[in-house]
């Protein structure tokens, strides 16, 4: 899942991720694909393709694979696919909004993937406008801790380039910022000295729900269909779960 939530940066399926590498692998390669077809091959001059080849990376996707979706992205490959950007809005249990980000080059089939995802999950498509004005396009960091790198540290560099939150998540700090503030906050995070793991345009909630375990264990099974789609990219829900089910959820794994 991508967005601003607990478990969208301490996930508790680690190793359901592993196993869904190649899946991981195949969506970060299309983002670059995208990135390069929209704003050209050059990371200098495409801030967005400079974020989707740093997000790969770090994911460890081989660079072969990099450097083919960036030839594809920017016309030099023989099997260059267009893909559109689709929104789908529905909602989960307990009336939770959900935001689904398709990348997809077949549109009915991206359309019944995420329509029985949310069929066999508890959920129900909703008509464009339903859910999406309880979201906001910001800009997400993720900078993970280190040695001399915490929250004071990001803090200082973020908010001084115009961050608008920065936020402990255990593991890591997110920082939030303004969609159009996003690389010259990610920037200043750079020129710091401090490494960051991803800096991504997500849509954030503007307000939450809470769950406890029971709807938390819905939700994620929900968002965890959805992802499973080759077509599905992203998925934003306005829930939010405390440590303590967190804690309950892992200890189910």
């Amino acid at each position: 899942m991508s967005g601003h939530s607990k478990w969208a940066t301490t996930k508790h399926k680690k190793a359901a991720i592993d196993a869904k590498r190649g899946k991981l692998f195949a969506k970060l390669i299309k983002n670059i694909e995208v990135a390069a077809r929209t704003g050209g091959g050059d990371l200098a001059g495409n801030p967005t393709l400079f974020d989707a080849v740093q997000k790969a990376k770090k994911s460890s996707v081989p660079n072969d694979n990099i450097d083919r979706a960036l030839k594809r992205g920017s016309g030099e490959g023989a099997d260059a696919v267009d893909y559109q950007t689709i929104m789908y809005e529905g909602y989960g249990t307990n009336g939770i909004a959900v935001l689904v980000e398709c990348l997809t080059d077949n549109k009915n089939r991206a359309a019944s993937e995420v329509r029985l995802a949310f069929s066999r999950n508890g959920g129900n498509l909703a008509d464009p406008g339903s859910v999406s004005y309880l979201f906001s396009r910001k800009g997400l960091i993720v900078v993970p801790k280190a040695d001399g790198v915490g929250e004071d540290e990001v803090m200082l560099a973020a908010l001084d380039a115009g961050a608008e939150d920065v936020t402990d998540q255990g593991e890591v700090v997110e920082v939030l910022t303004e969609a159009t503030d996003l690389v010259s906050v990610r920037t200043a995070i750079q020129e710091a000295g401090i490494e960051y793991d991803s800096a991504d345009v997500i849509f954030h909630p503007s307000m939450q729900v809470e769950v406890d375990v029971e709807g938390a264990r819905k939700i994620m099974r929900l968002i965890d269909a959805l992802e499973d789609s080759d077509d599905v990219q992203s998925v934003y829900a306005n829930f939010d779960a405390s440590d303590e089910v967190m804690a309950a959820l892992d200890d189910e794994e």
